[in-house]
């Protein structure tokens, strides 16, 4: 396969509607007086409004509806499990025919997008200094209402480029990384200033040095960034063994021209094993399949306890992924020179040698403690999740410091993790206006 040919394969599945597609998708709605859709969003978008303006053709005025609950719709669109959620809630999937509402929904934003409309209002950012760790979903949440809310928001990322798992997570075929960086574009249009290349817990920055620049609360949307590994499994520190979302972030960076094809951790003909069955899972199957590679996912539980979003397995299922149920590796056994050779497959009929050439793992991931370790006063479980109060909802034990997202509710969906940001943003923005408050009273203003 040439190179052109693997970049290719990475091209979007599914694409979007045309404008008369996506009017005549949307004048099926049929505006029920109890709107499902709407009760089965994470974010509680108000669907049937957007759906009835996109079906006058007011596309601008949908992207008005949409703007007052999401802050990403061309990602949500695009990414979240419709079928499980706004779309599966649908009165017509009595008729196996539900309205598409996450293609309606990306179809509103690229079209915002492209055409450039007109910019709602944004008031002067008088309110408070909000400092913002992490720009994947949470963060981009928070920092986008709170920008529109009348706060000053800096977003610190580590990476070269705003996105995290957006950006580095999810393969291009699924979610292009164009995409991204427009949303991300529209959160800066807002107002929010983006610092990449800035670990905060490294290199002398952390929370007490943002305290002492003069923020008055601080975000931590950092995500779980550390993968779960299988080191008590003999074999696992083979070469040949690897994280997929290692995979996953060197196949973005050799799609985007940054690295060469040879530091992407597959060749094609490899057979290549993908342990896990969630979204992560999928990603990677379906990556390692465009490279070339025959491609078998392996996992310990029942097809129906797979957490994976549905129509990603059945994508996978087509494109060629084979799948192992309740069946869990117990040894990775050594080829030659220290790599993998092949792996010990156990059953409940028994054991079984399989050949391997790479072995990914998609078996979970847990939060760093960069932020915690160089913090006083932020308490985490026995696993290294954040602990966050009630009211102001999302602050931390550590005073003006909240979490929010998959560093405090375990790995999500990117909807879930807005959900919980926009939550936390409303719990912010309470903090800040009564500590701004007492000290006018202390003051005598």
């Amino acid at each position: 396969m040439s190179e052109k040919e693997e970049i290719d394969a990475f091209q979007v599945v599914h694409h979007p509607f045309t404008t008369k597609e996506a009017i005549d998708e949307a004048k099926r709605c049929l505006n029920c007086k109890v709107p499902l859709c709407r009760k089965g969003c994470p974010i509680s978008n108000n669907i049937p409004d957007f759906i009835h303006q996109l079906s006058k053709g007011n596309i601008g005025d949908a992207m008005k509806i949409i703007n007052e609950t999401s802050n990403l719709p061309a990602i949500c669109g695009r990414v979240c499990p419709h079928e499980k959620q706004c779309q599966g809630h649908c009165v017509l999937n009595k008729k196996d025919n539900p309205i598409q509402i996450g293609r309606l929904e990306a179809f509103i934003a690229d079209f915002d997008t492209e055409m450039r409309l007109n910019r709602e209002k944004i008031p002067l950012k008088t309110r408070g200094n909000i400092a913002v760790i992490g720009s994947g979903p949470a963060g981009l949440t928070v920092a986008g209402d709170l920008a529109r809310q009348g706060f000053s928001v800096t977003i610190l990322e580590g990476q070269e480029e705003p996105g995290g798992v957006l950006m580095y997570g999810i393969p291009e075929y699924r979610l292009p990384n164009n995409v991204v960086k427009a949303e991300i574009n529209k959160i800066a249009e807002l107002g929010v200033t983006f610092v990449t290349n800035t670990m905060v817990g490294e290199n002398g920055v952390n929370v007490d040095s943002l305290f002492a620049h003069g923020f008055d609360a601080i975000f931590m949307g950092t995500g779980t960034a550390v993968p779960q590994n299988m080191d008590s499994v003999p074999g696992a520190k083979l070469h040949g063994v690897n994280q997929s979302t290692y995979l996953l972030h060197q196949v973005t960076a050799y799609n985007d021209g940054a690295i060469d094809r040879k530091m992407v951790p597959l060749r094609e003909g490899n057979r290549v094993g993908v342990i896990g069955g969630g979204n992560v899972a999928m990603d990677t199957a379906r990556t390692a399949i465009r490279l070339g590679a025959d491609v078998t996912v392996i996992y310990r539980r029942k097809e129906e306890e797979m957490p994976a979003i549905r129509r990603e397995y059945e994508e996978a299922l087509k494109e060629g992924v084979k799948f192992w149920w309740e069946s869990s590796v117990t040894e990775f056994i050594e080829g030659s020179h220290r790599r993998l050779g092949s792996v010990n497959i156990h059953t409940e009929s028994g054991d079984r040698i399989e050949p391997f050439d790479r072995i990914f793992l998609a078996i979970g991931s847990r939060p760093a403690n960069r932020i915690v370790s160089t913090t006083e006063g932020i308490e985490v479980d026995e696993k290294g999740y954040v602990k966050i109060h009630e009211r102001p909802y999302g602050m931390t034990t550590r005073r003006g410091v909240f979490a929010g997202g998959d560093v405090v509710h375990r790995p999500q969906t990117v909807v879930m993790a807005m959900k919980a940001a926009k939550e936390v943003a409303q719990g912010i923005a309470q903090y800040v206006d009564a500590v701004r408050l007492l000290d006018f009273i202390d003051k005598g203003e």
